[in-house]
């Protein structure tokens, strides 16, 4: 379908006192070694989305940069993204509906939460045959008191309808239906989005390219399997900034927030895994 007959998404953050934290099981979803062989005007997220503690990610800042680039050329658009920032996915929806040029959005691995809502706004939308995409309500951390949460839920309940109307109007699914996905937490394969409406079509296999898992993505899924273990924000970045120091190549930003360089070895990365899962286990 043309992206122009799609809803505009409402993006204004409602506070600044709310963030938010990956899902961990679409981080488990998540092999940011999968990405697109490279071809002209190509936008590549492949990253979570917006900035959090372990890097910048994918802002609308940068995307709207590469669609100047770009001007009104035709545009394809590769995704492979456990989700993030939903205020900085709706704004990259947008900016990508309302660019000139036709919108192909290739599902190369994972449209997870923030990152599904960007997909919808292609003309075309193709996932690989493994691919998924996973929609649910608003995902935030806050802080505060009852009060505060109980303003927070109400200040997110028009962006959950927002985007509802976003898969509703891309998949021709009823509102109920919808709905009910994603209060669910939904994981769609190719085939199911494609015969539900929310994609066009397959991947062809040359697309997709298999490379070497990003070290912030290792970074990321092991402050995941930490948080499954329990242990807190502030002790898992403790203990992350430990590990990345201890690498000869890794270095900070200048925001003061690790950019390890240098490749976590998957083996180590799995023993960890194995670790924590133990821990957790036991306790």
């Amino acid at each position: 379908m043309k992206k122009s007959h799609l809803p505009v998404a409402l993006e204004d953050r409602p506070c600044a006192s709310i963030s938010y934290e990956l899902k961990s099981k679409a981080l488990d979803k998540w092999n940011s070694s999968i990405r697109a062989s490279s071809t002209d005007n190509t936008i590549s997220i492949l990253d979570v989305i917006g900035e959090d503690y372990w890097g910048e990610g994918v802002t609308a800042k940068r995307i709207s940069a590469a669609l100047r680039a770009i001007g009104n050329n035709d545009v394809v658009v590769n995704i492979n993204s456990p989700g993030g920032d939903m205020f900085e996915g709706l704004a990259i929806y947008n900016l990508l509906r309302s660019h000139s040029g036709k919108v192909t959005v290739n599902i190369l691995g994972i449209a997870a939460s923030a990152a599904s809502i960007i997909a919808m706004a292609g003309d075309v939308v193709q996932m690989g045959r493994g691919a998924f995409l996973m929609i649910h309500n608003c995902w935030a951390v806050g802080v505060g008191n009852r009060h505060d949460f109980a303003k927070l839920a109400t200040d997110l309940a028009p962006f959950d309808m927002s985007m509802a109307d976003i898969y509703v109007a891309r998949s021709g699914q009823s509102n109920e239906v919808v709905s009910q996905m994603m209060d669910d937490e939904t994981y769609i394969g190719a085939s199911e989005a494609i015969e539900k409406g929310f994609a066009d079509n397959l991947l062809t296999a040359d697309i997709v390219d298999d490379g070497d898992e990003s070290p912030q993505a290792a970074i990321r899924k092991l402050d995941a399997l930490l948080a499954k273990a329990n242990t807190s924000r502030s002790e898992r970045r403790k203990l992350i900034s430990a590990l990345t120091r201890s690498m000869p190549s890794a270095t900070s930003n200048p925001h003061g927030t690790p950019s390890a360089t240098s490749e976590i070895n998957p083996d180590t990365l799995s023993e960890l895994e194995k670790a924590v899962n133990a821990f957790a286990t036991a306790n």
